[in-house]
């Protein structure tokens, strides 16, 4: 099995959603919820987070968009990998500030199903690094009530001040979220370290201007981070995750965040 061997304990499957056809990893039981992965791939320390969703009583779903399942981040062919093509795939906008990229779509599909096979209040969402803004333009789909936002790196070129302060999604999507936040009594969840320069202030700043009260903001000194990764502390819930302190925190906030939009329990 490779590297696949971290994802022994899943039930693979591959979705179609018209357009695109991704493998999907799922596991546990109870309401469901999307864990769409970082660069460069789908490596195991976003398994043991999608783990841990299935421990807290919820059905986790793992597509795989880009890499080598499995692979561990600090494996020196996942950055050639992920260079190699993530950037000219036409799944994804790098760079527009003002709409998400088109494998949205597929994600909502997605999301449709396990919540037509999971049941419950409905779906969470979280993305992660390249995917992270993704759980935001998903709440177009009715059925995704617990958007989670994970160190959202896109656009990327923060050097210029409209990518710095975008954050991947439309209007007419940062519209709906809006209504469906003010109507449903939702809410999102972002996560980042300060200083993290793929995460500049002008994101977050942007987020909690659109959304207001409904958007928690969680920022978290990078002094706190585990060591790994990036140079300067960029995964909150994977590569930089202490098993204690504010990372940790961070972690157990998001999991009853999931548990108690989606249900379970």
């Amino acid at each position: 099995m490779g590297y696949e061997a971290a994802l022994a304990q899943y039930e693979k499957f591959a979705f179609d959603d018209g357009r695109w056809t991704r493998n999907v990893y799922r596991r546990g039981s109870g309401p469901a919820v999307i864990v769409i992965h970082e660069m460069p791939g789908l490596h195991p320390l976003v398994v043991r987070f999608a783990d841990r969703i299935a421990a807290a009583g919820m059905t986790v779903y793992c597509p795989h968009l880009f890499g080598e399942p499995g692979r561990p981040a600090s494996h020196p062919l996942s950055a050639l990998t992920m260079l190699g093509g993530i950037c000219i795939r036409r799944e994804f906008n790098v760079w527009a500030a003002d709409k998400s990229s088109p494998i949205v779509e597929w994600l909502k599909a997605l999301s449709r199903k396990a919540h037509a096979e999971c049941g419950g209040k409905g779906v969470g969402a979280v993305g992660m690094c390249f995917t992270g803004g993704f759980a935001l333009a998903m709440m177009t789909e009715p059925s995704v009530v617990a958007p989670v936002l994970s160190q959202p790196s896109l656009p990327l070129g923060a050097s210029k001040p409209e990518r710095a302060a975008g954050i991947g999604a439309s209007p007419a999507e940062v519209s709906c979220a809006r209504k469906r936040f003010d109507e449903e009594g939702l809410s999102m969840i972002g996560l980042r370290f300060y200083g993290d320069p793929f995460v500049p202030d002008a994101r977050f700043d942007t987020y909690k201007r659109e959304f207001g009260d409904k958007f928690e903001a969680i920022e978290i000194d990078p002094k706190h981070a585990a060591p790994g990764g990036l140079k300067h502390p960029h995964s909150v819930l994977t590569i930089n995750l202490a098993e204690d302190g504010p990372t940790k925190e961070a972690e157990t906030r998001v999991l009853a965040f999931f548990r108690e939009r989606t249900g379970a329990g």
